[in-house]
């Protein structure tokens, strides 16, 4: 092995070395818990500058130390949990925008059709719509000088055109069917909802979609149940299907709104971590009606602690099929290059005493293949196909019903998953975003008959997607390359719901679109049967 070759293999294990070594230090150094990031630092920083200063100064060759530093914290990660993980400078913005719950910019959504930025949708109030943009506008120019029509434009280059400091200001210039109009916009601070929808699905009976745990995640579901509280309901469906957690605190927070008591809510503990408990501490908003929450393989984290502590109380019913099992908490350190590195210091642990964090000891690759490997199993058709289970980790609710750790929530009433709304049709049209280019295309050029429906459960009720429409979109799909030949029945039924679905999302974003796609949804349908059943 020639010596450029031996130092290039040794590089990330030296540099492994010493980012351990400043880990190590940190954490011995006494410190109050607020402080570590910075003690942290102060000792790591030493000794790792020392290496980038003789590879920068005394190797022989040219190194992109950057390059170099980044792989060497990635390559000791990889010997750690799945959820130790390093976000480079680039992501870290997007990251934290994602749990503050908002970012900076003008409000708008957008796709990138034929080499056009086309406006999908304008937030109400907000940046772009007071400054007249509309649906259906597209972008041609910003700032004068940037063209951001033709080949190689890309999602990644016009969101940062767009974004930028509050009370900053962009001008575009604006394709709005054939007359060309310049518009500038001031930016402002939008929103990142967390509750994707909250409405009454059936009397008496509210229904709350959660994305995901964010700053705001709380103050959103106390509105959201107070709205439905002044609507009468009386019982209610949280959905956790696909919510991959966040912050945890919010999840604590929520769970303390719906159990009594200074129950405990989960607690985390680590080598380095004293236990510390999440305990309710205020009389609740929603502690006596009847509740169910919905859960999927997607459901992770934050999420497993809200489910996870209604199961252990006995407080309602889990629906659908076995969570995600992620049981580690992570905390984020701030680096010097910009990047941050979210390092697992804890577990946590549900009432009853469990973790629910699956095995990652056969490496990544095969934690990271699980969900597959579920499906390919029949885990999501059948429960009695769920593998493993780790039998040994047995534990009771308060009740003394028996719940397992080690590998997710299993919920109380399982729900196979729908084959049919995926059909080889129907994925073919999901992948090719058929739906959204016509969806657009229509709505836009039919938008004064749209403006008719007031809310989106006027809209549900009123508006149908008939032989015509229908006909229109398989001609659209075609045109694309799609065989629509093979359509039956079922293909075209959930090819209407579909449809109207998105209409509504045009409308009235994520909360029509919910409204009217939950409308056939099995595991919706089973927890309103079940709430019916529960005075």
């Amino acid at each position: 092995m020639s010596e450029n070759r031996k130092l290039k293999v040794f590089l990330p294990l030296l540099f492994a070395i010493v980012l351990a070594l400043g880990m190590y230090l940190g954490h011995k150094m006494p410190a109050a818990r607020n402080s570590d990031s910075t003690i942290f630092f102060a000792n790591r920083q030493g000794a790792l500058q020392q290496v980038m200063n003789l590879l920068k100064f005394r190797y022989v060759d040219t190194l992109n130390m950057g390059d170099v530093q980044e792989e060497a914290i990635e390559g000791l990660l990889s010997h750690l949990d799945p959820h130790s993980i390093y976000i480079p400078p680039a992501n870290v913005q997007a990251v934290n925008e994602d749990l503050d719950g908002n970012f900076e910019g003008i409000g708008v959504e957008f796709n990138i059709i034929r080499d056009t930025v086309n406006i999908l949708n304008v937030v109400s109030g907000g940046p772009s719509d007071a400054a007249g943009v509309l649906t259906g506008d597209k972008i041609l120019r910003v700032n004068d000088s940037v063209k951001v029509a033709g080949k190689g434009i890309t999602n990644d280059r016009i969101r940062k055109l767009l974004r930028g400091p509050r009370n900053s200001t962009v001008k575009a210039t604006l394709l709005r069917g054939n007359r060309q109009l310049d518009v500038t916009i001031k930016r402002g601070i939008i929103p990142l909802y967390s509750i994707d929808a909250s409405y009454m699905t059936a009397p008496g009976i509210g229904y709350i979609k959660i994305s995901k745990f964010a700053a705001t995640t709380y103050t959103e579901f106390m509105e959201a149940v107070r709205k439905l509280q002044k609507q009468g309901m009386e019982k209610l469906v949280i959905d956790l299907r696909q919510n991959g957690g966040g912050l945890l605190d919010a999840a604590t927070r929520i769970a303390d709104e719906l159990l009594d008591g200074n129950k405990l809510i989960a607690y985390t503990q680590g080598k380095s971590y004293p236990r510390q408990d999440y305990k309710c501490s205020r009389p609740g908003i929603f502690e006596k009606g009847a509740l169910t929450i919905l859960t999927d393989e997607g459901t992770a984290s934050a999420s497993e602690v809200l489910a996870g502590a209604v199961q252990d109380w006995d407080r309602g019913e889990i629906i659908g099929r076995r969570s995600f099992g992620k049981g580690l908490v992570q905390e984020p350190f701030d680096l010097n290059n910009g990047g941050t590195l979210r390092l697992t210091i804890a577990r946590y642990y549900l009432p009853s005493g469990r973790s629910i964090q699956k095995s990652y000891q056969n490496g990544r690759e095969a934690y990271d293949e699980d969900i597959a490997n579920r499906y390919t199993h029949g885990e999501f058709l059948n429960r009695d196909s769920i593998h493993p289970v780790d039998t040994s980790m047995k534990y009771k609710t308060a009740a003394g019903k028996v719940v397992y750790g080690g590998g997710g929530i299993m919920p109380d009433i399982f729900v196979p998953f729908d084959t049919t709304r995926y059909s080889n049709l129907l994925t073919n049209l999901y992948t090719k975003n058929a739906f959204g280019d016509f969806v657009y295309s229509y709505y836009t050029s039919h938008a004064d008959a749209f403006r008719q429906y007031k809310d989106p459960g006027t809209f549900n009720r009123q508006f149908t997607v008939d032989n015509a429409l229908v006909n229109t979109f398989r001609l659209h799909a075609v045109n694309n390359g799609i065989d629509m030949s093979k359509m039956n029945a079922k293909d075209e039924e959930e090819i209407k719901t579909r449809l109207k679905a998105l209409f509504a999302r045009q409308l009235w974003r994520s909360e029509g679109f919910y409204l009217v796609s939950n409308g056939s949804d099995p595991v919706i349908q089973r927890a309103v049967e079940e709430l019916k059943k529960m005075k």
